[in-house]
C-alpha cells in the first residue's frame, strides 16, 4: 500500500473520530449485549443496550479495533440512541453496499460515515467497520427477545 493511499485512508476526519467515541464502557444491566470480532484483523466490539417501546434508550460500547473500525463505531455511538432496530438494521446495510457494492453513503443521522468510503479500496478492511452495527443489531435482538 502506498503512502498517499494510506494517508487517504486513514484522513484526518477518520482519526478525529477515533478520539471521540461515544459512549465506550459497559451498562451495569444491559437488556442486551453482544461482542462481534473480526478473525482477520482481531477488532472486536462489544455493545450493552437497554431498549423501551422498540427503541434504543441505553447504549454503551468497548471498541478494540482498528481507526476505521473506531471511526464506525463513533458515528454509530453518536446518533444510536432513540433508534429502533430497523433503522440501524438499515444504515448497516447501507453501509455495506457503500463499501462492498459503491452504494452510497447513508442519510442522516449517520451520513457522516462517508467519511468512510476510501475503504471500499481496502475489502480486508470491511469486516471491522461493520463490528459495532453487528454487534448492537444482536445485543438489540436480545434485549426484544427478552422484553
Amino acid at each position: 500500500m502506498a503512502d498517499s493511499d494510506l494517508m487517504q485512508l486513514y484522513s484526518r476526519r477518520i482519526l478525529a473520530l477515533t478520539t471521540s467515541i461515544p459512549h465506550q464502557g459497559r451498562l451495569t444491566a444491559p437488556q442486551g449485549s453482544a461482542m462481534r470480532r473480526s478473525p482477520q484483523c482481531g477488532s472486536s466490539v462489544t455493545v450493552d443496550v437497554g431498549v423501551k417501546d422498540g427503541r434504543i434508550v441505553q447504549f454503551a460500547q468497548q471498541v478494540r479495533a482498528c481507526a476505521l473500525g473506531q471511526a464506525s463505531a463513533a458515528v454509530l455511538g453518536g446518533a444510536v440512541i432513540g433508534r429502533s432496530r430497523d433503522e440501524i438494521a438499515a444504515t448497516h446495510d447501507q453501509l455495506r453496499a457503500m463499501l462492498k457494492n459503491a452504494g452510497d453513503p447513508p442519510p442522516p443521522p449517520f451520513a457522516e460515515l462517508e467519511v468512510l468510503l476510501p475503504a471500499r479500496e481496502y475489502p480486508n478492511r470491511h469486516a471491522s467497520i461493520l463490528l459495532a452495527w453487528e454487534a448492537t443489531l444482536e445485543a438489540v435482538d436480545q434485549a426484544l427477545a427478552a422484553a
